[in-house]
């Protein structure tokens, strides 16, 4: 846990001038069919209300089990790294008519330059998807996959994203998680605490 913590501290202090770099870079225009069909609205309480309630639901859960947190925490680490790589190998400009999302906490890490570059992958769609593949209640899951599917839909609407960087973002979640769990295997923790 504790060199899961540090591993996090050091790309959060990266991530500042990495997204600030990202957001002078040109980028690629996509023609998303979906996001010129959909009319531009902010959704921004919505999304943060259905994020953080299920970041509440998961800490509740996490501490009744420190190894799914363990796990959590690990697939995390991996999805920071992975949308770090495929931020910088897909850049692309922002969407059309981009309603910038307003959540103090979160936009702390972006610095005082609201940033709209950071798109392949959704981190928020795949912060959630993170949460249901580890949690273990069924309902649970279930609340928090429906959450997922609302706030990609949710994302969309309001323009932060394409329809590519929301359907990738459970695949790569799940890509995270795969890799936290293995590492967490060859250090033995993850399959003695299945034992």
């Amino acid at each position: 846990m504790i060199s899961g913590f540090i591993a996090l501290c050091v790309i959060s202090g990266f991530l500042n001038q990495f997204f600030q770099a990202i957001e002078v870079r040109d980028g690629i225009d996509v023609n998303d069919i979906l996001l010129s069909i959909l009319p531009a609205k902010d959704c921004s309480e919505a999304i943060f209300i259905l994020i953080w309630s299920c970041v509440a639901l998961a800490t509740i859960r996490f501490l009744n089990n420190p190894m799914l947190f363990i796990v959590f925490l690990w697939s995390y680490v991996a999805l920071c790294l992975t949308r770090i790589i495929t931020i910088t190998l897909v850049p692309l400009n922002a969407p059309p008519g981009l309603i910038p999302l307003r959540d103090p906490l979160s936009n702390y890490f972006y610095g005082q330059v609201f940033i709209t570059k950071d798109l392949f992958y959704s981190g928020h769609t795949a912060t959630l998807f993170l949460i249901f593949l580890c949690l273990e209640k069924k309902n649970d899951k279930l609340i928090v996959l429906l959450s997922t599917g609302i706030v990609g839909l949710l994302l969309l609407v309001q323009h932060v994203h394409y329809s590519m960087d929301v359907l990738a973002a459970p695949f790569f979640a799940y890509f995270n998680v795969f890799c936290a769990r293995k590492f967490l295997q060859s250090g033995r923790l993850y399959q003695n605490q299945e034992e």
